[in-house]
């Protein structure tokens, strides 16, 4: 099947195309050019001068529509995953909370088996837990927090290549083996709930440590103690170059200002946009996953209003603030919403930009960055297209 965008302010690695054409054969990209003359045979898309930009890829969601990745079943992943595909985002890494053994392996075998299906937008399973600084847990359930022992990760990274990513605190003991043992498994390390300094993150980088979790978010910045000041997480993690960030670019986890900060510092290339999205985001339902999470001013706080507890963001919107709050150029917001993501996660030979040969996940943006169409592996998303 043959399908042609015409007319198109199309986004590719070298830059803007101002009037181009992409041809898609099947679920791949197969021509970009300037020549906007229709293909026979070709389901022609006149996209009238919008934006073509590659989809979303969500490193970091605890669900959608209802439904939390942490239930572990078919049903609450397809839900939650349909969710966020309707919003621009083309490939998805479920992510867990801090949860028991058990729960992690239902999830695993659900997301394996999804995994397996053609053409799915499932690229691996991503936990978020459970071995964290228990005072910087935020959000994260106690009861589940504990030390990493290999007795109960290395079983589980044997058993499930589907997880792709693990998130650890530097501080707690037993991290180092941890990091190393992962990073030789090819699962991304990521620093998360953590309230370390600059010897600790060192450390945890050397291990194989690479990514900060929801940067400036569960981990402390420069403070003073008593009449001392000093680094905090933040500022260690600025210090290594090559490790990468992710944002939760809703406006609210991250101020403008700060997404501002971090893209002029991190930069595009070490700067990845997730929605860190509850199973209330798109919901009908107006009660959260979690109990002690309540909605309000837009985000999810615990009751207590102690911390904040996850976003109800989507991937459109996190391109919006960045480009209209944060004053960050389209092409970067998007790249980082794509490219970076798919290049942290390792797929990037596939998916994060339209190029020859890549898998055909595509959004169309109209002026006001509003969503006008979206597709995965070629298929549109039911629904989403309105030109």
């Amino acid at each position: 099947m043959l399908t042609q965008f015409i007319h198109a302010h199309i986004l590719t690695p070298n830059g803007w195309l101002e009037d181009g054409s992409l041809l898609v054969d099947d679920n791949k990209i197969v021509s970009i050019t300037p020549c906007n003359l229709g293909i026979i045979g070709a389901d022609i898309i006149d996209v009238k001068g919008l934006h073509l930009v590659p989809g979303g890829i969500e490193l970091h969601v605890h669900g959608g529509g209802g439904r939390d990745f942490m239930e572990g079943t078919r049903e609450a992943f397809e839900v939650a995953v349909k969710t966020h595909m309707k919003h621009g985002t083309t490939a998805i890494f479920p992510t867990l909370s801090s949860s028991s053994f058990p729960m992690i392996e239902a999830a695993a075998e659900t997301c394996t088996e999804m995994m397996a299906e053609t053409d799915s937008p499932i690229m691996g399973l991503h936990l978020e837990g459970p071995f964290f600084s228990l005072e910087m847990a935020g959000a994260q359930m106690p009861e589940y927090i504990v030390p990493p022992r290999p007795e109960d990760y290395v079983p589980i990274i044997e058993k499930y290549p589907c997880i792709r990513r693990w998130d650890a605190a530097p501080e707690i003991k037993g991290i180092v083996p941890f990091g190393e043992y992962i990073t030789s498994k090819g699962v991304v390390a990521s620093i998360a709930h953590t309230g370390a300094g600059f010897k600790e993150v060192k450390a945890a980088y050397n291990a194989g440590f690479s990514h900060a979790t929801h940067f400036y978010n569960a981990m402390p910045g420069f403070h003073k103690y008593h009449e001392y000041k000093h680094e905090g997480t933040v500022e260690s993690v600025y210090l290594l170059d090559d490790m990468t960030v992710e944002v939760i670019a809703d406006g609210i986890h991250v101020p403008p200002i700060i997404l501002s900060l971090v893209h002029k510092f991190k930069g595009v290339e070490r700067t990845c946009l997730i929605t860190d999205a509850l199973a209330v985001t798109d919901s009908d339902s107006k009660e959260a996953f979690d109990p002690r999470v309540i909605i309000e001013d837009g985000v999810c706080k615990l009751a207590d209003r102690s911390a904040l507890a996850g976003s109800i963001a989507t991937m459109d919107r996190l391109i919006r603030t960045c480009v209209h709050l944060a004053d960050i150029p389209l092409e970067d917001a998007v790249r980082m919403a794509s490219e970076t993501p798919a290049k942290v996660m390792g797929i990037f030979d596939r998916k994060g930009s339209l190029e020859l040969g890549k898998d055909a996940d595509l959004m169309i943006l109209d002026k006001a960055l509003n969503l006008r169409g979206v597709w995965a592996m070629g298929k549109l998303i039911e629904g989403t297209l309105t030109l």
